[in-house]
C-alpha cells in the first residue's frame, strides 16, 4: 500500500481557514499564519476566507505547482466533513492525496474556546499537524471487483422498493423477508394519512411486481443467519424455515384451512390477536406468495403426531400440495452490496400499567387499524364489547418522548398523524360519536399534513393538551363497568374522561432481532437501538461497513413517503459499485510486521471487523475489509501492528510539538 519511491525533503504548504466567522470570531489567524511560518519544513503559510470554496482550493493548487510542495496541511473544520474534498484538491495538483494533513480549530478549537486561549490551541494544532505531515508517506488506493447482485434483508414498503429499484437495473436482488409474506406493516394498515388511499390498493400491485419481477428472488419465511466477506464479495448465508407446503404445488385454494381441525382457534398474528386463524394460513387475502403456510407450533400432526385419521389439510389439499417431509433449507449466495430494510416493532403498553392496556376497552393503534379495514377481524366496523363505541379517546406519545431512564426520548413521528387519521374514521363510520385526543404538541410536519389536522378539528374531533410531564392514568370505577375513566391534568386543571373505547398511539421501537443482525452485519447501533448512519446528515444512508445501507423504520421512526424516499435511495447508492464493477479501497489499514508478530492471535478477537486471521504462524490483515479502527494495535502485546498513515513516528512527532 506504500509507495516504494524514496520519501522527499518535506516542503510544507499550510493554509488557514477564517470559515467566515466560525473560527476568525474567537481565533487570531493573521497570528496564527505568522507562528506557522517559523515551524521546520513549511514552505508557506496563507490564509483565506473560505478554504474550502473554489478559489481557497485554487490556491492551494498553485502553491503546490509553484513552491514544489510535497505536503499540505489544511486547519478548518471537520475532518470527517471536508478532508475528501482537500484530498482531491492535492490529487488534482499531481499531489498524492495522502500527503495531505487536516488540523481541526473549528469544532475543536474556536466553537469551545473563546479569547486568547482559542488563539494558543490553534497554533498548538497546527504545529501537531505540520509535525506529523512531515512524516506522511505516499499511499496507493486498492481496487476490488464487485460481485454484480445485491441483497435486500425485509420485505416491508422499504424493502419492496429498495429491490424494485436495484432491479430494474438489471442486477440480480435477492429479498429475504422473515415472514411467509411480504408487506411489512403497511400491509396490516387501512387508509394512509394525509391522502386517505387504501394502503392494502396501493401497496399490493409493488407485492406482485417483486413476485413477478425476472430479477428478483424472493425468500419469504426465511432470515440471514450469516454474512462474511467485504464489499463487492459478500457471503451470505439465509435459512429458509420449512411451509410444509410445495410453494410450486399450492394454488391457494384455501381448502386446506376451511379443513383444519384449529380453524378460527388460533390468534391471528397479522390481524394483532384481535382475529383467528388456522393451524394452516396465509398471513392475508393479498399475501405475496399467495402460498399456505403450516404453524408448525400450533398444527396437531407436527406436535403430536396425529391428526384425525389422516392430517385434515393433506386430505382437503386438491394439490396435493402438503408435505410434512419438508426439511430447513440453507441457502448460499454471493452478492456485492447489502440494503437492509427491516422495519420496527411496536412499544408493547403492558410494560406501562397507567394506560390500562389490560382493558378490553384498551387497544393500540394497529389493533384499531384492523378493527377499521374491511379485510379485518369486523369486517370494517369498530366494535368494541359487541357494540359501536360512542365516546372514544386517543392518546398520543405512549412511550415516545419520556425522558425517565432507559425510556424512549425521541419522538417517533408518524403517531400525531395516524391519530388524527384514525380520529376522522371513527367520524366517518360512527357520526354520533365523540372523540377526544389528548395530546403534547402536534407534529404535523410534512406536505399536506397541517392542511389534514385542521379538516380533522373542523369535523368535530377534540384536541386536549396536556403536558408531556404531567402524569396520566386510566382505571375503571367497577370490574363490571364497560368504561374507561382518564385521569390527568390539562392546563392546570385535574380532569376525568370516560370512554368506551381508548386507542394508544404506542411508541415506534427497533426490531428484536436488531442487535442479533447488527452483529451479523457489523454495523452499529445509535443510542436509542436503531441502525446508526454514517453521518446524519452527509451519508444518511450509508453505515460505517462498506456496501452496506439502511433504509426504512430500521434507522429511525418515518412514515411511508420518507421510507420510501430513503428505499430508493439506498438502493442507487447500493446499485453503483453493482454498475462500476469494481470499487476503491482506502489505504489507510493495519500493517503487521512479520518479524516482530508471535502469532498470539489477540487481535484477531478484538478485531471488531473480522479482517484479521493467522497464516503461517503470523497474523494477515485482510485490507479490504480493514477500516483502520487501531483496535488491534492497542492490543497487540508485541507492538507488531501499526495503521498505516497513524504509524507511531507520525503520533510520536505530534504530540512532541504539542508539548
Amino acid at each position: 500500500m506504500v509507495n516504494s519511491t524514496n520519501i522527499e525533503t518535506p516542503r510544507i504548504g499550510v493554509y488557514i481557514c477564517h470559515c467566515g466567522v466560525n473560527i476568525a470570531a474567537t481565533v487570531n489567524v493573521k497570528e496564527v499564519v505568522e507562528f506557522v511560518k517559523e515551524l521546520p519544513c513549511v514552505v508557506i503559510a496563507r490564509d483565506y476566507q473560505y478554504m474550502c470554496s473554489d478559489p481557497g482550493q485554487e490556491l492551494i493548487k498553485s502553491d503546490i505547482k509553484e513552491h514544489g510542495l510535497n505536503r499540505v496541511v489544511v486547519a478548518s473544520c471537520s475532518p470527517r466533513m471536508h478532508e475528501p474534498t482537500f484530498r482531491n484538491t492535492c490529487e488534482d495538483a499531481d499531489l498524492n492525496p495522502y500527503c495531505f494533513e487536516m488540523a481541526n480549530i473549528r469544532e475543536q478549537c474556536a466553537w469551545v474556546h473563546s479569547g486568547e486561549g482559542a488563539t494558543e490551541k490553534a497554533k498548538d494544532l497546527l504545529a501537531s499537524a505540520v509535525a506529523k505531515a512531515a512524516f506522511l508517506e505516499p499511499l496507493a488506493r486498492k481496487k476490488v471487483a464487485v460481485i454484480p447482485r445485491a441483497l435486500v434483508i425485509g420485505g416491508g414498503v422499504a424493502g419492496i422498493y429498495a429491490a424494485l429499484e436495484i432491479a430494474d437495473k438489471g442486477f440480480e436482488t435477492y429479498l429475504v423477508e422473515k415472514e411467509p409474506s411480504i408487506g411489512g406493516r403497511m400491509a396490516q394498515l387501512d387508509k394512509t394519512f394525509p391522502t386517505l388511499d387504501c394502503s392494502a390498493c396501493i401497496l399490493t400491485p409493488k407485492m406482485v411486481e417483486v413476485e413477478r419481477h425476472k430479477n428478483i428472488q424472493l425468500f419469504t419465511y426465511s432470515e440471514v443467519k450469516e454474512v462474511d466477506g467485504y464489499i463487492g464479495n459478500y457471503k451470505v448465508k439465509i435459512r429458509k424455515r420449512p411451509r410444509y407446503v410445495d410453494e410450486d404445488k399450492c394454488t391457494g385454494c384455501g381448502e386446506c384451512a376451511n379443513a383444519c381441525l384449529l380453524r378460527g382457534r388460533i390468534p391471528s398474528e397479522f390481524d394483532a390477536g384481535l382475529g383467528s386463524r388456522s393451524a394452516i394460513y396465509v398471513p392475508f387475502p393479498q399475501a405475496v406468495p399467495l402460498v399456505y403456510n403450516i404453524d408448525a407450533n400450533s398444527c396437531i400432526y407436527i406436535t403430536k403426531g396425529k391428526c384425525g385419521k389422516y392430517p385434515a389439510c393433506k386430505e382437503a389439499c386438491p394439490a396435493d400440495a402438503i408435505d410434512f417431509e419438508q426439511k430447513e433449507e440453507e441457502i448460499e449466495v454471493e452478492v456485492g452490496t447489502i440494503v437492509v430494510a427491516t422495519g420496527y416493532e411496536l412499544l408493547d403498553p403492558a410494560g406501562k400499567p397507567e394506560y390500562g392496556y389490560k382493558y378490553d376497552e384498551v387497544i393500540t393503534g394497529l389493533e384499531f387499524e384492523r378493527l377499521s379495514v374491511a379485510s379485518g377481524p369486523t369486517g370494517g366496523k369498530i366494535i368494541i364489547n359487541g357494540k359501536e363505541p360512542k365516546e372514544v379517546v386517543f392518546l398520543c406519545c405512549v412511550g415516545s418522548r419520556s425522558h425517565e431512564k432507559g425510556e424512549h426520548e425521541y419522538c417517533s413521528r408518524v403517531c400525531c398523524m395516524y391519530t388524527a387519521k384514525q380520529a376522522h374514521l371513527v367520524r366517518e363510520k360512527i357520526h354520533d360519536a365523540s372523540v377526544k385526543v389528548i395530546y403534547t404538541d402536534v407534529r404535523a410536519y410534512g406536505k399536506g399534513f397541517e392542511e389534514f389536522y385542521n379538516r380533522v378539528k373542523e369535523e368535530g374531533v377534540e384536541y386536549i393538551r396536556k403536558e408531556l410531564e404531567d402524569e396520566i392514568e386510566l382505571i375503571k370505577r367497577s370490574e363490571e363497568d364497560e368504561n374507561v375513566v382518564v385521569r390527568m391534568i390539562s392546563e392546570g386543571n385535574a380532569i376525568e374522561i370516560e370512554a368506551d373505547l381508548v386507542v394508544l398511539a404506542n411508541a415506534i421501537v427497533p426490531g428484536k432481532d436488531a442487535d442479533e443482525l447488527a452483529k451479523l452485519l457489523k454495523i452499529t447501533r445509535s443510542a436509542d437501538g436503531f441502525f446508526l448512519e454514517a453521518h446524519p446528515k452527509l451519508r444518511p444512508l450509508d453505515t460505517f461497513t462498506d456496501g452496506i445501507f439502511i433504509a426504512g423504520c430500521c434507522q429511525s421512526p418515518k412514515d411511508i413517503p420518507d421510507s420510501v424516499a430513503q428505499a430508493v435511495g439506498a438502493a442507487i447508492k447500493a446499485s453503483i459499485p453493482l454498475m462500476m464493477g469494481e470499487v476503491e479501497i482506502e489505504p489507510l489499514v493495519a500493517s503487521i510486521n512479520e518479524d516482530v508478530c508471535v502469532g498470539c492471535r489477540t487481535c484477531e478477537e478484538i478485531c471488531p471487523f473480522g479482517a484479521l486471521s493467522l497464516e503461517a504462524g503470523v497474523m494477515s490483515v485482510n485490507e479490504v475489509v480493514c477500516k483502520g479502527c487501531g483496535a488491534c494495535g492497542a492490543a497487540c502485546p508485541s507492538g507488531a501492528i501499526s495503521i498505516i498513515h497513524f504509524k507511531d513516528e507520525q503520533i510520536f512527532a505530534q504530540m512532541e510539538a504539542m508539548v
